[in-house]
Parts: structure tokens; C-alpha cells; sequence
């Protein structure tokens, strides 16, 4: 079985985007927004700002109370928007009740929207043309690519429809001509579904869910989940068993993680570029 050491793929990502960075005068700036003191949040920006100062690239967070009013995070943003320093932007999701996280999204400029989740950006996704792609989605395509696993023509099963991971991961897919099966909590036998993807990306948030029953004989398996349990890490795909069926699969943690954080490093670039055309 093949392991898609997304470690491995997001650390010469970011030694190609240190190289290109080190020759620029002025440095890409992201700008991470977070809202309340979200344990798992609080670990994901500290990855974010750690990857950012590895290759040369400016980054801040600005930190918002939990308390904080939907017009205080909305006018952050649009000073943001406004900031000519501040290349790109991501709002740290999920926000604290009451907080309308969609609202807040779509005061972002789609120039400055780092993680590709505007319906502006989305739109784009959908019509193939982006100017940025959703960095967890676009993270397993690399992933996939980089092992030489052909994605054109083959069954693509999904499962999971956030609009972060699940309907934009869809959405590239058939960008790049699988035929996609998109799966959730009200697909009836789930495992039929799974059975006849040669590509399955779990992205359902449930611990465990894909066992090797659901895995067709040489199918590659993409964990998109992350769960704390006892203290250890797992996705929702439970590698037990798998080296008998999957051709390949991607580890939980170091597998879609890391590329999800190379995948906003280079938006963050491609948006400081595009800037600079207009």
C-alpha cells in the first residue's frame, strides 16, 4: 500500500514557495482572525503562524473575544480589506454562538479570501475558472498527483458536504474529470456508495466511520477527519486492514493536515501576486 505522506509533499511545497518569497522586496502578509479560545483552534493558528515565519512570509493573528459582537468581527474585516499591508485574510472557523460565520465570510474581499470560501470564490470554483482553491480540497488533489494517481475518469466518492471540505473537494474532482458521488447522513447504505470508488475522500467529522468493508479492492483513500481520542489522533477512517485493500492511503495526522497549511501558504502568494496585476 502506498502512503500518501502529505508531510512529506507540503514540506517541498513550502521549500519551493521559500525560495520564490526570498526573492520578493516585499513579503506576502496573512492575517488570521480568531475568535474565542477554542482549544483545537488556538493549535491549528499556531501551526499556521509556525509555517508562515519557516518561509519568509508575515502573518498576525488578531484575537477577538468570545464575547465579541457580529459588527466588531465584520468591521475587523473590512479593515482588513482595506489594509494595503494585508495580503490575505482567514476567519478561523468555527466561531462562537452567536456569531453568523457566513455573514462574516462574505465581508471578505474574494481578493484578499485566502481559504477560497466566499460565494464569490466559490462561484469561481464551480465555473473551473478560480483564482484561489479551497486549501483542504486542493491539498488531496496534490496529494493524489504527487503518487501518479490518475484522477480522470474515475469514480470519486465523497463523503461529507461541508462547504468547506466536502462540496468544494466534489467540485475539483470533476474539474479534473472523475465522476463524483457526493455521500452524507441521510445517503442511504453508505457502504454500497463507498464500494465503487477507486478515489474516496472521508470527510464526514465521524470518528472511525470508513472501515475496510467500504474500500473497494485497490481504491485510494483520502482521511480528510481529525478527532482527538485518549489522547491520540485518528481520522475517519479506521487503518486497520486497510493495507489489504487500499492502493493507497493518507495517515492521520500527517497526511491532508499539512497540506492544508501549504495550500494556504500558497493562496496567500497567489493573492499577493494577483494584487500587484491590479
Amino acid at each position: 500500500m502506498i502512503l500518501l505522506d502529505g508531510k512529506r509533499i507540503a514540506t517541498k511545497i513550502k521549500d519551493e514557495l521559500k525560495a520564490e518569497i526570498s526573492s520578493l522586496s516585499q513579503k506576502p502578509k496573512l492575517s488570521v482572525i480568531l475568535v474565542g479560545e477554542d482549544p483545537a483552534s488556538q493549535v491549528y493558528v499556531g501551526h499556521k503562524e509556525k509555517a508562515c515565519a519557516q518561509i519568509g512570509m508575515e502573518s498576525e493573528v488578531i484575537r477577538l473575544s468570545a464575547s465579541s459582537s457580529q459588527d466588531e468581527l465584520e468591521q475587523l474585516i473590512e479593515k482588513l480589506n482595506s489594509d494595503s499591508k494585508t495580503h490575505a485574510i482567514l476567519l478561523q472557523l468555527p466561531l462562537p454562538k452567536p456569531l453568523d460565520a457566513f455573514s462574516a465570510i462574505e465581508k471578505i474581499s474574494p481578493s484578499k479570501d485566502a481559504d477560497c470560501l466566499t460565494a464569490y470564490n466559490q462561484g469561481l470554483l464551480a465555473l473551473g475558472r478560480p483564482l484561489v482553491k479551497p486549501c483542504t480540497p486542493a491539498g488531496v488533489i496534490e496529494m493524489l498527483k504527487a503518487k501518479d494517481i490518475d484522477i480522470a475518469g474515475k469514480e470519486a466518492v465523497v463523503v461529507g458536504r461541508s462547504n468547506i471540505v466536502g462540496k468544494p473537494m466534489a467540485q475539483l474532482l470533476l474539474n479534473e474529470n472523475a465522476t463524483v458521488t457526493i455521500c452524507h447522513s441521510k445517503t442511504k447504505d453508505l457502504k454500497a456508495h463507498c464500494l465503487k470508488a477507486d478515489i474516496l475522500v472521508a470527510a464526514a467529522g465521524i470518528p472511525h466511520l470508513i472501515d475496510s468493508s467500504f474500500i473497494k479492492e485497490g481504491a485510494s483513500v483520502v482521511d480528510v477527519g481529525i478527532h482527538r481520542q485518549e489522547g491520540k489522533l485518528i481520522g475517519d477512517v479506521n487503518p486497520l486492514a486497510m493495507d489489504e485493500k487500499a492502493f493507497a492511503l493518507s495517515p492521520v495526522p500527517g497526511g491532508v493536515g499539512p497540506m492544508t497549511i501549504a495550500g494556504l501558504l500558497k493562496n496567500t502568494l497567489l493573492l499577493f501576486e494577483a494584487g500587484k496585476l491590479n
